[in-house]
């Protein structure tokens, strides 16, 4: 990270309470994130396979209602606590899900301000990369503490090879991907040159000695595009 990362983060992170910047938030990770949809869809079947009838989900990183509307939709009986730092986009969140709120909580803040559970199942997607590795592994640890035992966890964000010249390799197939799919070419560069500066983003084998040292010791790799990486692992 250049010396001035921390100053890159807040400003990357502002864009998520900028009423303008979040009123555009709901197609950008499509583009950006190869399999999005089917990524929410796997993450449901991943939490499925151990999560029981009526279970209480934690969706970290809930902001913009994505993934809450996708689990919702697919399991009628499941309810949700959604945390985020971002008012703005816990806002975009309950315009999304709209008649689904009725079986969702949105708690404004970090892991810190989530509710103790114990929960069902928990996810965190496209959020981890936003901390760096000491308070990511406080925060997987948090969410481990807030499962009931055998509980479910999926995580997926930004993840690759950081050596160089392999890691601007793959910053260049981030910013490939969005412009084959009709992104605007400024926009892909601005967030090219942010996400190399700002983001936290780790080796695969770092992301996921995190996930083993936060508690999740079988966690396991599930869902591989690009510059993103996701994992299922039990509390």
């Amino acid at each position: 990270m250049a010396t001035d990362s921390k100053s890159g983060e807040k400003m990357f992170l502002a864009g998520f309470e900028d009423p303008v910047a979040v009123a555009r938030y709901s197609e950008g990770p499509r583009r950006f994130v190869p399999g999005l949809d089917a990524l929410h869809r796997m993450t449901g079947l991943l939490l499925a396979e151990s999560a029981p009838r009526g279970a209480t989900v934690l969706v970290l990183g809930a902001g913009g209602g994505s993934e809450l509307k996708a689990m919702a939709e697919a399991q009628p009986d499941w309810r949700f606590v959604g945390v985020d730092p971002a008012g703005e986009m816990l806002k975009l969140a309950e315009r999304v899900l709209g008649p689904l709120m009725e079986r969702v909580t949105l708690v404004q803040g970090t892991i810190d301000d989530a509710p103790e559970g114990p929960f069902d199942a928990a996810t965190c997607l496209l959020t981890l990369h936003f901390l760096d590795a000491a308070e990511r592994t406080r925060t997987v640890g948090e969410i481990h503490r807030r499962l009931r035992p055998g509980a479910p966890f999926v995580a997926a964000h930004a993840s690759f090879p950081q050596e160089e010249p392999d890691r601007d390799g793959w910053l260049d197939r981030y910013a490939a991907y969005p412009a084959a799919m009709g992104a605007d070419r400024a926009d892909v560069t601005k967030a090219r040159a942010a996400v190399a500066a700002s983001l936290h983003c780790f080796a695969p084998e770092q992301d996921e000695a995190i996930l083993r040292a936060g508690g999740f010791a079988d966690a396991a790799l599930f869902f591989a595009a690009f510059t993103w990486r996701g994992w299922i692992g039990h509390a």
